[in-house]
């Protein structure tokens, strides 16, 4: 955690995150990643934090979600309920709002089969889609969504690349997720009898997207997709340079990539 000054005020940062920024975390689970990001800040004033569930049925599937939103409104966070990420630019608590991040972890539409099925793809893509085109009226113009997500099969074939173009939004960053940068955070289930229980983490990526510039060439992550995946912390202004010093290695795993996910190269 980084600290700055700015306009005689110390903002504090946790990884991607500061206490500058105007912050809503949506589908948290039991609230424990906005409650890693305000006890970083020392507090939650400019943080909104949403769970999908009601008070009631939050309280009663996680052990600690009480505790986790009484700390949260102690620290100023504004915590609401009952918050669909499909339909959240109605909410009318936050259809007047501009945020400049918005964060989404892990979604997922439900254990209704093996991952790798069809119709399972086709849900997470559905709620995927949904959530882009609800926080694309939500950002500031100069804001940045992040989603993080599984790599590898089968959650590739969710495509989220491609179901945020079609809202305009395109990729600025790739960085790996590492649940140790959040103290405290503690990813759920979040559905049936196993709600509370945790899921293994392994090759997650924060995707960091931002409204597509019109006079902008092609995003040059979307070109460097897998060198910063490999690197982990590669920003887009950099992947050019990455490239360069390492462009034979690189350049042929991207390709791969791209090739494996049916993308076809002119």
């Amino acid at each position: 955690m980084g600290r700055q000054r700015r306009s005689g005020s110390v903002v504090k940062w946790l990884n991607h995150y500061s206490s500058a920024q105007s912050i809503l975390d949506v589908g948290d689970g039991d609230l424990s990643f906005s409650l890693a990001l305000a006890a970083a800040f020392g507090s939650g004033e400019n943080l909104v934090a949403t769970s999908l569930d009601s008070y009631d049925a939050l309280t009663s599937m996680y052990g600690k979600a009480q505790s986790n939103v009484t700390e949260l409104e102690r620290l100023g966070a504004t915590v609401f309920h009952s918050v669909d990420a499909k339909m959240m630019k109605r909410h009318p608590c936050l259809k007047m709002r501009r945020f400049d991040r918005i964060v989404f972890n892990f979604p997922h539409a439900g254990f209704i089969g093996p991952e790798q099925q069809d119709h399972m793809i086709k849900a997470h893509q559905l709620l995927v889609r949904r959530f882009f085109r609800n926080a694309s009226h939500l950002l500031h113009p100069d804001g940045e969504i992040h989603l993080s997500h599984k790599t590898g099969q089968p959650y590739d074939r969710w495509q989220i690349e491609e179901q945020a173009h079609e809202f305009s939004l395109v990729i600025s960053e790739i960085v790996t997720f590492r649940k140790q940068d959040y103290p405290g955070y503690n990813q759920k289930r979040g559905d049936g009898q196993w709600c509370d229980k945790g899921f293994p983490l392994r090759n997650g990526c924060t995707f960091k997207f931002r409204v597509e510039r019109e006079e902008a060439e092609e995003p040059c992550s979307r070109k460097f997709t897998a060198v910063q995946r490999e690197s982990g912390t590669a920003p887009c202004a950099a992947a050019s340079d990455l490239v360069k010093k390492d462009s034979q290695r690189n350049t042929e795993k991207y390709l791969v990539h791209k090739l494996m996910r049916g993308v076809v190269l002119y």
